[in-house]
């Protein structure tokens, strides 16, 4: 198979994964400047910038038989396997002609774990020594890869990644019987603390070769499986805690396959509960909540008609109204309609005076969901909507259309 045959075959075996920052959009399809048919995503450097990448697999040849995966063994589609000069070398010609800024680099579980990591070390050494390709690599660890493998790789990519795809163990073993949660966590575990290591050898002078310089992520799909969201966050909780994640990405699935333990194939993939989970993630990461705040056993799923932090705030009435001239950074963080910049500048601006609602709303704070959480100096809006129903009011209507494409690129 040509060069350009095998890629679009192993582009759209990499389309299932979200573990870099990719998005969708389908309009102006065939136009030129498309990015809508075939193989570019975007994700973000370790310095902020968006970035494209030429985001395919190395192989779909896998000898694993996951029964959510579009790639499994069982599975009837074009099989195709790139050799590392074949991919290093259409990297290197997409970014020449300014297609891409990088490689997402992943693969199936060709022969062994170590087997596949090898081609993708090879795949990224010539790009890195040959090439002098100084370019952003994301690079996928396939669970069970012997640690020697992950250093080496570590050394060349600027972002790994481990999938951990489902929440719990008994769905791995029902779903994924090859996988098991050790042969996850332990890549995960030598990528995190090898960055640990790293950091702490910087500090004290000592040279440091980069090794992952843009963190470490992982998948897990919504879906698949039975588990609620709480097991869901506490999941992520977990991940970054122990294994200091950059980023927990969240997957709606999409049925490829027709097995009585996944979603039927006519199945709709919950992208809204995904949407939920992302709000709640942000949550976690950026304004101290803990998993046990925003779920809980008698509560274990997000509310879909309201963001999750508008729901905590509605059911804790006790906690408002937050005096945004007194409140701590952390209180203000809670409120509905205030974000992490906007509380830090409510911190800036009232030293100077007592803010009102004017100057709450030039801050660029959302007044129409804040207004009901707050008080201020001479507020001049109502403590409760007419009639009462905040619940009603604040609900959001559903994030845009369903878009399920992710930015492809026609050749």
């Amino acid at each position: 198979m040509e060069t350009l045959g095998k890629l679009a075959v192993l582009a759209e075996g990499a389309k299932y994964d979200v573990s870099c920052s990719s998005s969708g959009s389908a309009g102006r399809r065939g136009s030129l400047g498309s990015t809508s048919l075939g193989g570019i995503c975007h994700s973000w450097s370790d310095d902020g910038r968006c970035i494209s990448l030429l985001k395919v697999l190395f192989s779909n040849d896998c000898v694993f038989d996951c029964a959510y995966c579009v790639n499994r063994r069982s599975a009837d589609i074009p099989r195709a396997t790139f050799t590392p000069r074949e991919l290093a070398d259409l990297t290197i010609r997409m970014y020449r002609r300014n297609y891409i800024e990088g490689l997402f680099l992943s693969s199936a579980v060709v022969g062994s774990p170590d087997d596949t990591m090898v081609q993708l070390v090879r795949t990224a050494k010539i790009l890195r020594e040959e090439h002098r390709f100084g370019g952003y690599i994301h690079a996928k660890a396939i669970p069970g890869a012997s640690p020697s493998l992950l250093g080496t790789l570590g050394l060349l990519a600027d972002r790994m990644s481990v999938n951990i795809e489902l929440p719990s163990e008994q769905s791995l073993l029902a779903l994924a019987p090859q996988k098991n949660r050790d042969s996850i966590l332990r890549p995960m575990a030598f990528i995190g603390g090898t960055i640990e290591e790293r950091k702490k050898w910087k500090r004290t002078g000592r040279p440091t070769p980069a090794f992952v310089p843009a963190g470490q992520s992982t998948q897990l799909m919504v879906g698949a499986s039975p588990e609620n969201d709480f097991t869901i966050l506490r999941l992520s909780e977990g991940l970054y805690r122990s294994f200091g994640l950059r980023r927990v990405y969240y997957s709606a699935y999409i049925p490829v396959a027709d097995n009585p333990l996944l979603p039927a194939p006519a199945a709709k993939p919950p992208l809204l509960r995904e949407h939920r989970l992302y709000q709640a993630d942000w949550l976690l990461r950026f304004y101290g909540f803990r998993a046990e705040e925003v779920l809980s056993p008698q509560q274990p799923n997000l509310d879909e008609a309201l963001d999750p932090k508008t729901g905590w705030a509605l059911a804790r009435p006790d906690f408002f109204p937050v005096d945004v001239n007194r409140a701590s950074y952390e209180e203000i963080l809670r409120v509905p309609g205030i974000g992490v910049r906007s509380a830090k500048r409510i911190l800036t601006a009232r030293r100077g005076h007592l803010l009102d609602g004017d100057d709450l709303a030039k801050l660029g704070i959302v007044m129409k969901r804040a207004r009901f959480f707050i008080s201020c100096k001479n507020p001049a809006f109502p403590a409760s909507p007419p009639g009462g129903d905040l619940r009603r009011l604040l609900s959001a209507p559903p994030p845009g259309k369903d878009n399920l494409r992710q930015l492809r690129m026609e050749f």
